[in-house]
C-alpha cells in the first residue's frame, strides 16, 4: 500500500512501490494533467510538486512518494481561482499546443516560491522543454507572475 497525499487529499494505493508516481497519479487517481513525455525525466512534462520541489513523476516510484504531499496542475487553483502562474500565463498567451504546459507551470511556480522576484537568469534554471518554443512567452508569464 502506498500512501500520500495529491492536492490535498490523502489517497491509499495498493499498487507496485516500483510503480512511477506519474502512472499513479494518472492511472490509478485520474489525474491526467500530468503529462507522460520522455520517460526519462529529461523534459518536464512530468513536473509535479512534491512537498513543495518540482519532480520529474515519471521517474519517482511511489514508494518515493510515501508519506509526502504532491502538487499536481489540478491542485494549483485555490477557491475556483486559477494560480497567479496559470492566470499570467493565459494573459500572456504561452501555450500553443499546451502538452508540456503543466509542468512548465508547476516548474515556474516553485521557482517563484524560491524566488519572488526572479532574474532571467533564475528562470533559465528551469529546464523543462517546450517543442513549440514558447520560451520568450514563458519568461514574460513568469515576471507577470511575480508582480502578482
Amino acid at each position: 500500500m502506498a500512501k500520500f497525499t495529491v492536492n490535498g487529499t490523502l489517497h491509499t494505493l495498493d499498487i507496485e512501490p516500483e510503480m512511477p508516481l506519474l502512472w499513479a497519479l494518472r492511472n490509478e487517481i485520474g489525474l491526467t494533467g500530468t503529462k507522460y513525455g520522455c520517460g526519462i525525466a529529461q523534459c518536464g512534462a512530468c513536473t509535479v510538486l512534491v512537498d513543495g520541489k518540482p519532480v520529474r513523476s515519471c521517474v519517482l516510484p511511489v514508494s518515493g512518494a510515501e508519506g509526502k504531499s504532491i502538487t499536481t496542475i489540478e491542485g494549483l487553483a485555490t477557491e475556483g481561482r486559477p494560480h497567479p502562474v496559470q492566470e499570467a500565463w493565459v494573459a500572456e498567451d504561452v501555450p500553443q499546443c499546451g502538452y508540456c504546459q503543466s509542468g512548465q507551470i508547476l516548474s515556474a511556480v516553485a521557482l517563484l516560491r524560491q524566488k519572488p522576484q526572479p532574474t532571467d537568469a533564475d528562470i533559465n534554471t528551469i529546464t523543462n522543454i517546450c517543442r513549440c518554443g514558447t520560451y520568450v512567452r514563458v519568461r514574460r508569464a513568469i515576471h507577470r507572475a511575480s508582480k502578482a
